[in-house]
């Protein structure tokens, strides 16, 4: 009877320590899952900083490349309005220089005018006095309409220039009076060969002349010489194919280099 009631107690001893030891281990296992979620809660909340720092980090470097690329971009428009200043700046020196130039210019003018001029018709008359009436008539035409203003009169006179010039270019042939040194007047052909010769033929080619320009005055053609001078006219006016003309000349070639305008 002893015996049975200590194997009851001793089982119900035995039970009570299982339990506990039961308990106990749950409560452990609850203790490591509590302490797992609350480590990986910790972790997430770890990861969401870092996450956010990320972020931030992120968003400052993107900040800062942009505002490199704008600070390039200044530096660019900065350099490029610098070098519109700097050209801009020295189109306003030009632009001051030239009006500067224009207004001494401008005040110049009547003296240029009247220097070409003067240098023009002392040239025409101690010429050959070929056309010479037509050609100081065109230099005194600037002189015939004061209304004009003083760049138009130097055009025409530059205009006059031109043609003198193209007179030492080409051969060229007309009808006109001949005045005599006894003052009788009579028609003749006349031809004139550039710069360096200047003839006259009359009608029925039994007289004929060369103008001497050193001494400001005729000299007498042989036979041979107007039938030259004859041929030279046809040439002039296309009835003759162009040909070598054997005729006196009526300057030297020291007169014609240092003569010319």
């Amino acid at each position: 009877m002893l015996n049975r009631s200590f194997f009851a107690v001793r089982t119900c001893c035995l039970a009570f320590v299982l339990v506990s030891g039961a308990l106990m281990a749950s409560d452990e296992t609850a203790g490591q899952a509590a302490q797992s979620v609350e480590a990986q809660q910790t972790q997430a909340a770890l990861q969401q900083q870092i996450d956010a720092a990320d972020e931030e980090t992120r968003g400052a470097l993107e900040e800062l490349r942009r505002l490199e690329r704008e600070t390039r971009q200044m530096e660019a428009t900065n350099a490029s309005l610098s070098a519109r200043l700097v050209e801009e700046a020295e189109r306003q020196q030009r632009l001051s220089t030239a009006l500067n130039t224009l207004e001494e210019t401008r005040v110049a003018l009547p003296l240029i005018e009247q220097d070409m001029q003067a240098q023009l018709t002392h040239w025409i008359e101690q010429d050959m006095p070929f056309l010479r009436d037509e050609r100081l008539a065109r230099v005194a035409r600037s002189d015939e309409t004061q209304s004009t203003d003083a760049v138009e009169r130097i055009n025409g006179l530059l205009e006059a220039w031109r043609v003198e010039l193209e007179y030492g270019r080409d051969i060229d042939n007309w009808r006109g009076r001949l005045q005599s040194p006894e003052g009788n007047a009579r028609e003749v052909d006349y031809l004139r060969v550039g710069r360096i010769g200047f003839y006259y033929l009359t009608p029925d080619a039994r007289e004929g002349g060369v103008w001497d320009a050193a001494n400001h005055e005729w000299l007498p053609l042989d036979e041979r010489a107007r039938r030259e001078v004859r041929n030279g006219l046809r040439i002039a006016a296309d009835q003759r194919t162009p040909d070598l003309l054997r005729l006196p000349l009526s300057i030297t070639v020291a007169e014609q280099q240092g003569g010319q305008p």
